[in-house]
């Protein structure tokens, strides 16, 4: 039997201090910017210094490959460890983990002594250390603000992450044109700060767990049946996979573009920022989008918009300042649909579930980006860059439409609900 703990009246509850004021949320944010952008100057260092080595593609490619398997091995195990331990000393041990192994590279390339195995080796390790760092980072926000303020919180976090994706590929291959092993000891010393600030947190990371300890499989199907049992969340993570396969062919079909209608370099650039700075506004955005409209209304908003962007961006021939203003439309967009997902997906899943759960929403979600990517090659081959763009903008709008007639998106998961404390200070909660 579920009870519920007395509430004082909405007038007597005294309102949080704004989140600038909350020590523990800005050492939480500002660590974890900085783990953030530490890993976007590495991702685009390795292949370059591979590159550069080897000269050999396919040495480049196996490397790429190592640091994306973890995305694919790890997710689900790591979401029900995560659920298990501490949450503060699973993000201490993966930053002290992600910082020595970066140091090895940056010590390996200025001593000269490069190993594709060893790159590859630490891509993989500093891959799933990631996987248990956000996991873990993206269950503690919870537990560090007021429950009226996480929406602000996780809207403030995407725009930390699109901040780190807008200046650290850019800052990666200027950091590695200038000195190559300057990227890899950044991040290390990323890695180093975001620890410290860890260290200075004085909120815990979760609430306390009661239970026996099941095996590691068991747990990991909690999560799925937690999730399955969701309809209106698990219907709208496979909306969102199917756009995450149209992404892929949509960004390689734009590089296709350029490249046939005679554009240089400098217009993916253009690309790139645009994506940035539309991104960055959605995220900033996020909680006013939630405040006006439903996570129903969103979803299906913006599965409509993606269709008329993507339509439009068929018809650019690449010209560089539209081809920039609609990719800054697709991201903005974007952004919103990851603000919602994230205050919705960790407002209706108890805490004791928040790892496994997020871990298999990001598994359902991007697990197609493989596949996309394998569809963009073959419509490529076959119908070149505008039309393949136009049938992706097709396809988006049978999405938009699926959703509009979809039933399990027309009544939204009830929230988690918290159990009365056994003592004070201690609290629990069950799916």
């Amino acid at each position: 039997m579920v009870t519920l703990a007395p509430q004082p009246p909405a007038e007597a509850r005294p309102e949080p201090p704004p989140l600038r004021r909350n020590r523990d949320f800005v050492l939480l944010w500002s660590g974890a910017g900085m783990s953030f952008l530490g890993t976007r100057v590495t991702a685009v260092a390795y292949p370059l210094l591979v590159l550069w080595h080897t000269r050999s593609p396919i040495s480049m490619s196996l490397v790429t490959f190592a640091a994306l398997l973890p995305a694919l091995l790890v997710q689900l195990p790591a979401g029900a460890l995560v659920d298990r331990w501490d949450r503060r000393r699973v993000m201490v041990v993966c930053e002290a983990g992600r910082a020595v192994a970066l140091g090895t590279v940056a010590a390996a390339v200025l001593t000269g002594r490069v190993s594709v195995a060893h790159i590859a080796a630490v891509a993989f390790v500093e891959s799933c250390l990631t996987v248990f760092y956000r996991l873990a980072e993206r269950g503690a926000v919870r537990n560090v603000v007021a429950e009226s303020q996480l929406p602000q919180a996780l809207a403030q976090n995407e725009a930390r992450g699109r901040a780190a994706g807008l200046l650290g590929q850019p800052a990666g291959i200027l950091f590695y044109t200038a000195v190559r092993w300057v990227p890899f000891l950044f991040g290390a010393v990323a890695y180093f700060v975001s620890l410290v600030t860890l260290l200075f947190i004085r909120k815990e990371f979760q609430g306390e767990r009661t239970g026996a300890r099941k095996a590691l499989h068991r747990e990991v199907g909690e999560g799925m049946a937690w999730l399955w049992r969701r309809r209106f969340l698990r219907t709208a993570l496979g909306f969102v996979a199917g756009t995450n396969a149209l992404f892929q062919v949509l960004s390689l079909a734009v590089i296709l573009m350029i490249k046939d209608e005679g554009r240089s370099e400098a217009v993916l650039a253009v690309v790139v920022a645009g994506g940035g700075i539309g991104g960055m506004l959605g995220a900033l955005t996020g909680g006013w989008w939630m405040r006006r409209w439903s996570q129903r209304a969103i979803l299906v908003g913006g599965l409509a918009v993606w269709a008329c962007l993507m339509t439009a961006i068929s018809f650019t021939h690449a010209e560089p300042l539209l081809l920039g203003l609609l990719f800054a439309g697709t991201s903005l967009v974007g952004a919103v649909f990851n603000v919602a997902a994230a205050v919705y997906q960790v407002r209706t899943t108890p805490d004791e579930f928040q790892g496994r759960v997020a871990s298999t929403a990001n598994l359902i979600s991007s697990g197609t980006n493989s596949l996309g990517a394998l569809l963009a090659g073959l419509a490529l081959e076959l119908w070149g860059a505008a039309h393949s763009i136009l049938l992706t903008g097709g396809v988006m709008a049978v999405l938009a439409l699926g959703a509009v007639l979809s039933p399990a998106l027309r009544s939204e998961d009830a929230p988690a609900v918290t159990e009365a404390p056994e003592a004070p200070g201690k609290k629990g909660s069950r799916p």
